[in-house]
């Protein structure tokens, strides 16, 4: 059983710096980290090769600098990784980037099930899932909560909709999402550092994969386009109140911000 885990690097804070003319993050501009809903997709799939045997595999696509959250993997136990990185996929919104992933995947080969997170915490349209699937043309669940079974042919999971628990089962290959605490992600070892310290982070470029016209990725294959895109400002304005009655000054305070109405 082969397991390839979507993985992705996102930045720390919310403080990072915008491309004003395309309207992007500038991904080199702060510190980053794994996208912490990916370490429930990580961990599902240590879970599933302790119990069922197999290779675990990670892809994340990104700048160059990305091939840390690969690193990150494989001292959380996974075998192998692989860094999609072109000039040609900058700038990719959620379709080009599935489609991305998705001809990775072709490239890599023998996939026997995709887990990925919930969303990411920089995009949060939780859809590369179920669209890198529709490109793949393979099964796709969403919202796993629970992995029932796995043969060789099939998974069977159970998947939280808002409303119900559903059971599904799906033939293999396929792709799942898995919902944050499914289990709880290990941390990272020391010593897998040590001894995964020389593994190769397997790159991928635009000429490696099957598709490779331009125009179907990066900014000219988005047909999503950002008008406007900035950080939010940082209030810091603050009083000290120090005096008598502070409940009747607090109380006046919030009918003069409109957050309380005086009763007629």
């Amino acid at each position: 059983m082969r397991y390839l885990v979507l993985i992705k690097q996102v930045p720390l804070s919310s403080n990072v710096a915008i491309d004003e003319k395309t309207g992007t993050i500038k991904r080199e501009s702060g510190e980053a980290k794994m996208n912490p809903y990916d370490l429930y997709a990580l961990e599902t799939a240590l879970r599933l090769r302790e119990t069922y045997e197999g290779v675990v595999s990670v892809l994340t696509m990104g700048p160059p600098q990305a091939g840390s959250v690969v690193r990150e993997s494989f001292m959380m136990g996974a075998d192998e990784g692989f860094l999609l990185t072109d000039r040609a996929f900058a700038g990719s919104d959620v379709l080009a980037t599935s489609y991305a992933l998705s001809q990775a995947i072709k490239h890599i080969g023998n996939i026997d099930l995709v887990i990925c997170g919930k969303q990411t915490t920089d995009g949060d349209t939780a859809q590369v899932g179920a669209e890198c699937s529709e490109f793949l043309n393979i099964p796709c669940i969403s919202n796993v909560q629970r992995i029932i079974d796995v043969t060789e042919t099939a998974i069977t999971a159970e998947c939280d909709t808002g409303t119900t628990v559903e059971t599904v089962r799906v033939h293999l290959p396929a792709l799942m999402s898995v919902e944050k605490d499914i289990w709880q992600p290990r941390l990272p070892s020391f010593k897998l550092m040590c001894a995964t310290a020389q593994r190769p982070v397997k790159t991928l470029n635009l000429k490696d994969l099957a598709d490779t016209d331009e125009r179907h990725y990066g900014l000219k294959g988005s047909p999503t386009q950002v008008v406007r895109m900035f950080p939010p400002e940082e209030k810091s304005d603050y009083e000290i109140w120090n005096e008598e009655n502070l409940g009747e000054r607090l109380y006046q305070y919030l009918v003069s911000e409109k957050f309380l109405q005086e009763s007629v």
